[in-house]
C-alpha cells in the first residue's frame, strides 16, 4: 500500500493499483458490508478494513490523499493506528490553500439498537463521549475527548484491536480475522489479557473510539458536533453516518470552526494543544 498526495477537494480515495487503477472514494455510500471492521464496495471491487487508517488520516488532520493498495484488504499492522501516524510524521504533511469544509450538525441524528445506541449533536470541536460494556476482563470503559482540540496521535492511535480467543475459531470458519495473531491484537480470555501489556488501563474503550473516527470519516467531511456512543460498533457508526447524509435538513456545510479560527483544507494535524480528558 502506498498513500500518494492529492488536489485540494480530492477527499480519500482508494485506488486499486491491481486492478486498473479503478477508485473507491471513502463515501458513506460505498459502505458494502459491516461486522468486525468496515468495507468499502464500488461496482464489484472491494476494500476492506479500512477503519484504523481512515481514523489515522482523520485524527492526523489529513484531508486528501489516494491510498494506492494492489489487494483488497488494508494492511492491519500492529492493529492500531500508530504505525500509519508514524509514517505521516515521518515523511511530512502539507497544508494545501483551499479552506477545509466541516459539516455542522444542526439537530439531533440518533441511531438505536436494543441497548446500543448513537447519535451526533449540535456543538463545538468534535467531541466525543464513548462508553463500552463487554464481559470480563473488559468490563465498563468510557472515554470523553475533542478530537478537534488534537492530541490524537498520544491518546487514541496507539489503541489496539482486541478480541476473546474463545472466538477465533468462529471468526475463521466465516473467513474473518485471517491474518490475526498476537502480535496486531489484544488476545482475551477469561481470565484477562494474554499477550500484555496493555498500552492504556482503558485500551479497549480507546480503540473503539479510534473505529468511530474511522468510520465517521465517511461522511466525506469532519464532522462539528457532539457524539455520543454506548455500546456501539461498527454497525451503529455506519448507519449513523449514513442517515446523517440521507437528512440534509440536519446539518449544513461550514468552512468555520465555532470558537477559533478558520481553517485552510490542509494535511496537517487541526490543532495543536493537547484538550483529551478520560474518565
Amino acid at each position: 500500500m502506498r498513500l500518494v498526495p492529492a488536489p485540494a477537494g480530492s477527499g480519500i480515495v482508494f485506488r486499486r493499483v491491481d486492478l486498473e487503477n479503478y477508485e473507491i472514494p471513502a463515501i458513506g455510500r460505498n459502505v458494502a458490508k459491516v461486522s468486525y471492521a468496515t468495507s468499502l464496495m464500488r461496482g464489484s471491487v472491494l476494500i476492506s478494513t479500512t477503519e484504523h487508517l481512515l481514523s489515522a488520516l482523520v485524527g492526523m488532520g489529513v484531508d486528501n490523499v489516494i491510498v494506492e493498495i494492489n489487494n483488497l484488504e488494508v494492511p492491519i499492522l500492529d492493529g492500531s493506528a500508530l504505525p500509519y501516524v508514524e509514517a505521516f510524521n515521518a515523511t511530512g504533511l502539507k497544508q494545501q490553500r483551499r479552506r477545509r469544509e466541516y459539516i455542522r450538525i444542526l439537530r439531533a441524528i440518533e441511531v438505536h439498537e436494543s441497548n446500543k445506541f448513537i447519535g451526533v449533536y449540535p456543538g463545538q470541536g468534535c467531541q466525543i463521549d464513548y462508553s463500552i460494556d463487554f464481559p470480563e476482563p473488559i468490563g465498563h470503559g468510557r472515554f470523553v475527548g475533542d478530537l478537534a482540540r488534537g492530541d490524537y496521535e498520544r491518546l487514541v492511535a496507539p489503541a489496539r484491536t482486541f478480541g476473546f480467543k474463545e472466538d477465533e475459531a468462529m471468526l475463521r470458519n466465516m473467513g474473518l480475522i485471517r491474518g490475526v495473531s498476537d502480535e496486531n491484537a489484544i488476545v482475551l480470555t477469561r481470565q484477562g489479557v494474554e499477550n500484555g501489556p496493555l498500552r492504556f488501563a482503558d485500551e479497549f474503550v480507546r480503540h473503539k473510539v479510534l473505529d468511530l473516527i474511522g468510520d465517521l470519516a465517511l461522511a466525506g467531511r469532519r464532522i462539528q458536533g457532539r457524539i455520543l456512543a454506548e455500546r456501539a460498533g461498527h454497525a451503529m457508526h455506519t448507519a449513523l453516518v449514513q442517515r446523517l447524509l440521507k437528512d440534509r435538513s440536519a446539518w449544513e456545510m461550514t468552512h468555520c470552526v465555532e470558537n477559533s479560527e478558520e481553517e485552510p483544507d490542509s494535511a496537517r494535524p487541526a490543532a495543536h494543544e493537547a484538550a483529551v480528558s478520560v474518565f
